[in-house]
């Protein structure tokens, strides 16, 4: 179903898209440590809180492209349009009721979570977290069309939205907060813009008519509930799966938040470098979605396991090449956070502890589970990834970083040992193939 030029055109652009998609956060980071850890700090709590509801609507965009590759692979897009349809219905509503009730509560949430923080860091924080809130709406309507266009095989449409998105939020940085002096507010309201006008463009192109999935008649927005039972039948599980993670990382990060400003600003850094390190496995992983929808779709699981392995040997090859490289020059990439010496050796260690695992385990853990959910297993995907995040990550990070006394390291070699537990579990489902029995349509 796919050649080798599909699976390129395919998978290249979205590496670019995840590598730009990084470059968001990374020159908000970047360019706001020039303010002081505080600011860093801020940015680095909020977002592990606007991951959390954020992944919500995301996966809900997930369970509709599963769908609509599906209906593509079957060849009836008919049906597909009518997925594609209710999906930006349901994740517009989904995420404008999260928008009202986040910023109706966002200052009880954030002292709830992170009370015991410093002032300086706290006031950013709801600043930040306010602007990002307003933002939900749009970033979903992104999402949705994203999603749509790579179960169209297309990923230039999000590719080239992405690239228009990080030039408006880096030029409004430099603007915002060299020029006007406008802190964490001056990031905030740079990634809103970007994200408006993901949406605007989003929303435009779904409609066009030549594309395999469009949205027509847009005065009908009529629900359709068997269609959206579909959708939600895996994008519940799916947003059980990150809800669950993205809280496991919160109290996580509730944990760190305990050693000081100097380990917050630190696991800040290693965080945004890790996400660089990871790239690929997320762009592959988003590709297998596709690939794999599209062959359960036509009923030819042989091709979907065959493509997987393929997909998973390419995933492994440049995790590697593109992790090494990062590895040696740890050191200097903290040059560009203007971090105190102890701060910078300590991101370094956590650099170093992220960048092996990356190598050896993460592909596995992360990305291959995407087969899975492409075929339709989600529940199995979500359990396995729920009992892994409370008992490992969550419960070895209070041993290994509160009763050992191993600090924010603790909790990164905790990250580790959850890794192992995914990948050894999601392989023998794999392997089992009792995904097979699983379908979305």
């Amino acid at each position: 179903m796919f050649t080798r030029k599909d699976l390129v055109r395919l998978i290249l652009p979205l590496m670019i898209e995840q590598i730009l998609a990084v470059t968001i956060g990374l020159a908000d980071t970047v360019m706001v440590s020039t303010i002081g850890e505080a600011a860093v700090s801020a940015i680095s709590l909020v977002d592990s809180v606007n991951i959390l509801l954020i992944n919500i609507f995301t996966a809900l965009a997930t369970g509709g492209a599963v769908v609509a590759s599906q209906y593509l692979g079957r060849g009836d897009r008919e049906a597909g349009c009518n997925a594609a349809k209710q999906l930006c219905l349901s994740i517009t509503a989904l995420s404008t009721l999260i928008a009202i009730l986040a910023f109706a509560f966002h200052r009880p949430l954030l002292h709830a979570i992170f009370g015991h923080v410093e002032e300086a860091v706290m006031s950013r924080a709801e600043t930040y977290f306010i602007l990002s809130v307003i933002s939900y709406p749009f970033l979903a309507v992104y999402n949705a069309g994203a999603a749509l266009f790579r179960s169209m095989n297309n990923s230039k449409v999000s590719m080239f939205t992405s690239l228009l998105m990080n030039l408006v939020n880096i030029c409004g940085n430099a603007l915002l907060i060299y020029v006007f002096q406008f802190d964490v507010a001056g990031a905030g309201f740079a990634s809103l813009a970007s994200r408006v006008l993901g949406a605007v463009i989003m929303a435009r192109l779904i409609t066009h008519h030549e594309n395999p999935l469009h949205i027509e008649n847009l005065r009908d927005w009529r629900p359709h509930f068997s269609m959206i039972r579909r959708i939600l039948n895996l994008g519940i599980p799916n947003g059980l799966e990150g809800g669950i993670f993205q809280i496991g990382k919160i109290l996580v990060q509730s944990l760190i938040a305990s050693f000081g400003t100097g380990a917050i600003a630190a696991n800040a850094v290693a965080n945004t470098v890790s996400s660089m390190e990871v790239i690929p496995g997320n762009a592959i992983g988003l590709a297998l979605i596709t690939v794999v929808g599209q062959c359960v779709g036509a009923g030819d699981y042989d091709a979907a396991k065959k493509y997987t392995v393929r997909l998973m040997k390419v995933t492994y090859l440049v995790m590697s090449v593109l992790n090494v490289a990062i590895l040696f020059a740890a050191p200097a990439i903290t040059q560009f956070f203007s971090l105190e010496a102890e701060t910078a050796r300590v991101a370094v260690e956590l650099m170093w502890c992220h960048g092996v695992g990356a190598i050896v385990i993460w592909p596995i853990a992360f990305a291959f589970p995407n087969a899975l959910r492409a075929a339709g297993d989600m529940k199995m995907t979500m359990l396995i990834s729920a009992f892994s995040m409370w008992v490992f990550r969550i419960g070895m990070s209070y041993v290994l970083a509160k009763w050992m006394a191993l600090g924010v390291l603790g909790v990164w070699i905790a990250m580790e040992i959850d890794w192992v537990f995914r990948a050894i579990a999601f392989f023998l489902r794999f392997r089992s193939g009792k995904w097979r029995a699983k379908r979305a349509i």
